[in-house]
This record gives structure tokens, C-alpha cells and sequence, in this order.
């Protein structure tokens, strides 16, 4: 109760930013100098995925910088890129990094930096269950293609042994917005279903074939909260806060896994090879030689303007995307996300050294 009590409040505390931020941007430009009290303000949008450890980022890095202050509006990936787009905030977050055609396409050259990672959760509205539902792969590609219309469904009694499944029509939730946490569920979904590959695909923004659309992880959890039925997919603390169950999936090895920032782990160290060559690459659906790793997880970004003129603003971006990669990461496992190896503490190291200030370096 005591922890939900917190990121209770540090979710209040973001919304409160991000009011803040709607009104200021409306007098003057987040790319502005400090204030007169001599603060630095800190301006970033993105990834709801990414909310509950950014607030707590931004709340533990205030307290030992009380002259620098982030606003964050979580308003999804899709959001924060169009707004890094504008120039209208100095970093964005989002779960899906950009590929090489969307880079050539920002007004400016970015930097991309991985500062954490966590599972994708499957959370359901089903009292009369005792225990966790499993799903497989081809279950869960099914109930999201709308192949799969009834919770009795045989591919799911199958996989529930023992369990009263109720009579009921699955209600399918997604995400309205364009969204990271969307980008790792329908990548997944297109790693295990060629049907779902073919028909839908993967990314920010989807046409799916079923369902009904939330905004934000938030807007997804309260309709699965509101409807008995319900299933859909979100970042694993929007669940505990709302003390919603989550399904356990069946990874390649067979077995049945939980959602946990262990098993998000276990994820990235089965695809440690492919991320020192290039930090945007997938960890979805690891093979069976990972059988610990949950195979709905992700990856998160921050992507920064390469260049800037205002040096004091650039060198307090520096500073806090520094904390977070280093001394931040001790609190990610509290809030359900994994800490990063040090093999890509020191890629984001390398990577954070070509940021640059008004033409020189930092």
C-alpha cells in the first residue's frame, strides 16, 4: 500500500508538470533560459511506458539539483517525437528508437540513448479467476486479431488446466496514440503470428483489427478496469497501481513466464550481442536458450538534439540523462524496470559525449 501511495503521487506530480508545461508553452518558447530565480527548466515529452521511473528520475535528481527541474508530459512516443520534431522540448522518450529514414527526417541531428528497459505487460478483467491466466503466443495473436472472440475459446481453456473460464466476449483493449509500449506489442505479435505479420505489422501506430482504443497506458488501464472481459496491454506498475492481474506467456523455452523486470533482464542479455552492435535492436521474443526472459519487453530511449545554443540548458540535459543512465538505474528494479548491463552504460557513455553546445563540447 505504502509503495502504491508513492508513485500514486509521483503520477500526480508528472500531471501537475505537464500542466504547467501546456500553460508556458503558450507565453514562451521551452527552449529558453533559465528564470529569473536561476533555475534551469528542462522540458520533455514522450513515453507513457517510461512515466513511473521518470517521475521518480525526476523527483530523486531535484532533490541534489534543486536549481535544475524537468517537466516530463507523458503523452506517448508518438507524442514526444512530434514534439522533438517542433523543437518544442529539449529531449523526447520513446519506446520505439528511430530507424535511419526517421532520423534524416527530424530538423536536426539526434542522439539516442538507451536508459532502460521493462515487460509489456498483459493485464484482463476476469474476477472469477483465482489464479494467473496463461496465454501462448498464438493465443494472445489470436484474441488481438479477433480470431479468438470468446474466453472459452479452446486455445485458452487449453492452456488453463483446471480453471472455470467465463462465458464471456473478450473486450480487447489498445492504444489510441501512437505509442512505444504499442511498438514492442505488435512487434512481438509480428515475431510469433505470420497472420499478424501480414495483416496488421508492427509500430507506433497500428490499424487493429479489433478493439477499443485508450490514450496513454493510463487511458488502457482504466478501460480494462472498467470492463469485465476486458484484456490489454500496458507497463507492468500501471496494473499494480490499479491492482489488476497480469497473464502469464509462454516464451520460446515452453515456459510460463510472468512479467518482471528480472525476466526483462533475461531478455536483454539474450540479445546482448545484437545491442552492442546497435542499441535500437528488438528484444521481443527471445530464443530458448533464454528461458528465464519474458518475451513481451522493451527498451526505452531518449532521443536528444545533437546541438544547442543555450550552454547552461545543454549541459543541465547532459547532467540529468548522466544521472540516469548511472546512480538512476539503482531504483528501476523498485518500479518494475530493469537496470542496464554496463556494457550499454558505457555505449550510452560514448554516445552522450557527441552532445554539443552552441558549436562546442561539453
Amino acid at each position: 500500500m505504502k509503495r502504491w501511495m508513492q508513485n500514486a503521487g509521483t503520477l500526480v506530480a508528472i500531471a501537475v508538470a505537464a500542466w504547467a508545461i501546456g500553460c508556458s508553452s503558450k507565453s514562451s518558447s521551452p527552449q529558453g533560459a533559465a528564470s529569473s530565480s536561476g533555475t534551469i527548466t528542462i522540458t520533455a515529452a514522450g513515453s507513457t511506458f517510461v512515466t513511473p521511473i521518470m517521475s521518480r528520475w525526476v523527483a530523486d535528481y531535484r532533490k541534489s539539483h534543486p536549481d535544475v527541474e524537468v517537466n516530463y508530459q507523458s503523452i506517448g512516443s508518438g507524442g514526444g517525437i512530434q514534439q522533438l520534431k517542433q523543437k518544442l522540448v529539449d529531449f523526447g522518450a520513446s519506446d520505439a528508437a528511430l530507424n535511419d529514414e526517421q532520423l534524416k527526417q527530424m530538423p536536426m541531428p539526434i542522439v539516442q540513448i538507451a536508459e532502460s528497459a521493462g515487460p509489456v505487460c498483459i493485464t484482463y478483467n476476469l474476477p472469477e479467476l483465482k489464479k494467473p491466466l496463461r496465454l501462448t503466443p498464438a493465443a494472445l495473436s489470436g484474441i488481438f486479431l479477433g480470431t479468438i472472440k470468446k474466453w472459452t475459446d479452446a486455445a485458452i481453456v487449453k492452456a488453463n488446466p483446471g480453471v472455470q473460464l467465463p462465458n464471456k466476449d473478450i473486450i480487447v483493449a489498445h492504444r489510441s496514440d501512437g505509442s512505444g509500449t504499442s511498438n514492442i506489442f505488435t512487434s512481438y505479435l509480428a515475431a510469433v503470428n505470420p497472420e499478424w505479420a501480414k495483416k496488421v505489422g508492427k509500430g507506433l501506430s497500428v490499424n487493429w483489427p479489433v478493439g477499443l482504443g485508450g490514450k496513454g497506458s493510463e487511458g488502457v488501464t482504466g478501460l480494462v478496469k472498467q470492463t469485465e472481459g476486458g484484456i490489454g496491454y500496458v507497463e507492468l506498475t500501471y496494473a499494480t497501481q490499479n491492482h489488476l492481474p497480469v497473464a502469464e506467456i509462454q516464451n520460446k523455452a515452453g515456459k510460463w513466464v510472468a512479467p518482471s523486470a528480472q525476466g526483462a533482464t533475461a531478455a536483454i542479455d539474450a540479445f546482448k550481442t545484437e545491442l552492442n552492435k546497435d542499441l535500437r535492436s528488438s528484444i521481443v521474443d527471445p530464443p530458448a536458450s533464454a528461458p528465464e526472459a519474458y518475451p513481451i519487453s522493451g527498451m526505452t530511449y531518449l532521443l536528444i538534439p545533437q546541438d544547442g545554443s543555450d550552454r547552461a540548458k545543454r549541459a543541465a540535459v547532459k547532467g540529468f540523462i548522466t544521472y540516469v543512465i548511472n546512480d538512476g538505474q539503482q531504483v528501476s528494479t523498485q518500479l518494475d524496470y530493469s537496470q542496464l548491463p554496463d556494457s550499454l552504460k558505457q555505449i550510452d557513455e560514448k554516445i552522450l559525449g557527441n552532445l554539443s553546445a552552441a558549436g562546442q563540447g561539453l
